[in-house]
This record gives structure tokens, C-alpha cells and sequence, in this order.
């Protein structure tokens, strides 16, 4: 595993690389200082070394093993053996072609904890000026959209001249305006604690919807592209909420490209993928994975813990309420969205987790 342990060592977050027989037998620097713990040291006395005894990542390894797959837990609090407690993602999963070995990583910026913290940040956001500041933010998004598509039945153009054609544009303009009028319905509070309707749905149909939305709107002139698993079930999902959460995403990324950009949607099953609840609980399946990728330069460093939290924003002008409420959508449906920065491709992937819903169906 020589080459799996090189990996290792130039990973700027913790990981630990477990043998077959479940001893940590490798280490990284970032691993030895967040564990407070040697590499040989983990490797002769085994988490015991970090923990003490019981440790929950002993569980989350057990797990992987018995379910053959990667398995995560977010916003995990971590009990070190000298009275330290850290919060932290943990997540363990197989080497490549050798299963039998694990890699267990721990990631301390938790996307769960930046979710609850925008949740709970309720009185900025119930303000009045918060609250007229979101709807301006919201409705703008799918008026660009409704703009676009009246324009182009106006001027004739070859792209509005069959019946189909016009009809399809007019479709787009009442579905858009519905969802406006539902968006200022609902919008009473950003921190609206109401339970949302879910029902099964096609997150490829959503995706399609507000793909051909941005392509009459801000996206126009921008290079987008599919990558969807055509076994993908049905997600649980309020419609009209996931068209507003990906419509955000879409927009910061036509935003962050501009003109030349290009954006990328990806679609994967992930059935190893579990989320812990804070508050305790079985574990949460999250195995339908969507992707936003773009092209462009990402969120500034200091600001990347912070990303989803309201009034955050590098944009001239902007509100800093788009990320905000699309973590609180997700959170909503019992999921998780996450930011990342790739170094080795220079993109930015917004990735978005949901339940599946109970039902046998798929998103063709």
C-alpha cells in the first residue's frame, strides 16, 4: 500500500490509512496534530491512542467494513483521551481496488454545523429589511428567466417559430410566475420552521427545468453540460424549492464564469453515504448526490467557512442570502450541500445530498 500512504502524506487534511485487520498503520502530519497522537503510537496502542476507549470512530470503521462501502458522519463529536473535544466530519472509505483497506479522513470545517449555524442566525433574517432584501434576491433570479423567454416570442426569432416552440416558452412564463407568487406566499420568514410537503419527483426534470431557465436568462451565451445516472430513484423532494435552490446555484455559477464560463451538472448514486443527526438517532441515508461544477475562481479563502451563512458575499451589490437559502432548503429536506474548491482542475463544485423517496420509481 506504498502508493496509498504517499497519497496520504501530501493531503492537507487528517486521514489514516487502516490495515485489513482494523490497526491504523499509517498517518499523515495533519492526522498526528489533530489526533494529538503519533503515527506509531496509533499504530501499536490503535485509536486508543487518541480516544481512550470506545472511540465512535471504531463504530464508523466496523460500519464501512460489514456495509462494503464508505460511510460518513457529520458535525461528530470526537472525545480525545486528554479531555479535548473537537466537532468534526468523519469519513471512512475503501482504497480503490483493495477494499479490504480504509482510509478514514476527518474533516474539521462540518458541513452540518454551517447549516445550523445559518438556521439559528433567525434575527437578522426576520427582520423586515432582511426579509424584503431575500424576496428582491429571489425574484430577480426567475424574472431573468421570464424576460428572456418574452423576448424571444416578441422578435419572431428562429428560435420561437413553430407552435411547440412558442408553446414551450409560454410554459416556462406561467411556471415562473406561479413560482413567484408561491415564493412571496411562503416567504413570510426566511427562518420559516413550517414542515415542507416532499413527494417523489424526478431530480433530472427539475434540473431541466432550470437548465433551459438559465439558458433564456443570465446563463445565455454559457457552455452547460450533462452527467446524469439514468438509474437515479425518485428523490423526496418539494419541487419549487429544489427549482429555487438550483437555480441559485446555477446563477453563481453563470456569475462566477461570466460569458466564456463553463458549467457542468453531474447526477451519482451513493449508497454508502450516511449522515449521523446531531441530536442522536440512527443514521440518515443521503445516497442521491447532484453537482454544480464551474469554471470560475471560487470563494475567497477566508470566506469559505462561512459560505452558507446569510449576509456572506464577495459580490458588488450582492445580499449574501442565495447560499443561505439554499442551506436552509436542503436542510429542510433532511439533506446536506456542500462547498469545495478543486485545486488540481481549478473548479468549483457545489454539491447537494437528498433522501431517496419511498417509492420504486427512477429519474430517467
Amino acid at each position: 500500500m506504498a502508493g496509498a500512504a504517499e497519497l496520504l502524506a501530501g493531503l492537507a487534511v487528517p486521514a489514516v490509512l487502516i490495515d485489513p485487520g482494523g490497526i491504523p498503520v499509517q498517518a499523515n502530519l495533519a492526522a498526528e496534530i489533530f489526533l494529538n497522537a503519533s503515527q506509531q503510537a496509533l499504530a501499536e496502542r490503535g485509536w486508543s491512542a487518541a480516544f481512550g476507549h470506545d472511540s465512535v470512530v471504531d463504530d464508523l470503521v466496523l460500519r464501512a467494513r460489514a456495509d462494503g462501502s464508505g460511510c460518513a458522519a457529520y458535525d461528530l463529536p470526537l472525545h480525545f483521551a486528554g479531555g479535548r473535544i473537537a466537532r468534526a466530519d468523519v469519513l471512512v472509505s475503501p482504497v480503490g481496488e483493495a477494499p479490504d483497506w480504509l482510509t478514514v479522513a476527518f474533516q474539521t470545517r462540518s458541513v452540518a454545523t454551517l447549516v445550523d449555524r445559518q438556521v439559528h442566525q433567525q434575527g437578522a433574517a426576520r427582520s423586515a429589511v432582511g426579509v424584503a432584501a431575500m424576496l428582491a434576491h429571489e425574484i430577480k433570479n426567475p424574472l431573468s428567466g421570464i424576460r428572456g423567454a418574452a423576448q424571444l416570442l416578441a422578435s419572431g426569432s428562429d428560435s420561437a417559430n413553430s407552435l411547440e416552440d412558442r408553446r414551450e416558452l409560454t410554459d416556462l412564463i406561467v411556471a415562473e410566475v406561479d413560482r413567484i407568487a408561491k415564493l412571496v406566499d411562503r416567504m413570510e420568514s426566511f427562518t420559516d420552521t413550517r414542515p415542507m410537503t416532499l413527494r417523489p419527483e424526478n431530480i433530472h426534470e427539475i434540473l431541466g427545468h432550470v437548465r433551459k431557465l438559465s439558458e433564456q436568462g443570465f446563463g445565455s451565451g454559457i457552455a452547460i453540460t450533462e452527467s446524469y445516472d439514468p438509474s437515479l430513484p425518485l428523490v423526496a423532494a418539494n419541487r419549487d424549492a429544489l427549482v429555487q435552490v438550483f437555480l441559485n446555484l446555477f446563477k453563481n455559477a453563470a456569475e462566477a464564469t461570466g460569458n466564456t464560463g463553463r458549467i457542468r451538472i453531474t447526477t451519482a448514486f451513493r449508497p454508502g453515504l450516511k449522515f449521523r443527526p446531531e441530536g442522536g438517532g440512527p443514521p440518515i441515508s443521503l445516497p442521491l448526490e447532484v453537482r454544480i461544477i464551474d469554471n470560475g475562481p471560487g470563494v475567497d479563502d477566508d470566506l469559505v467557512d462561512h459560505v452558507f451563512e446569510p449576509f456572506v458575499t464577495t459580490k458588488r451589490g450582492g445580499t449574501g442570502l442565495g447560499l443561505a437559502l439554499v442551506a436552509k432548503i436542503i436542510a429542510d429536506h433532511g439533506g446536506v450541500v456542500e462547498y469545495e474548491r478543486t485545486s488540481e482542475v481549478a473548479e468549483t463544485v457545489f454539491r447537494v445530498r437528498l433522501p431517496v423517496a419511498r417509492t420504486s420509481g427512477r429519474a430517467a
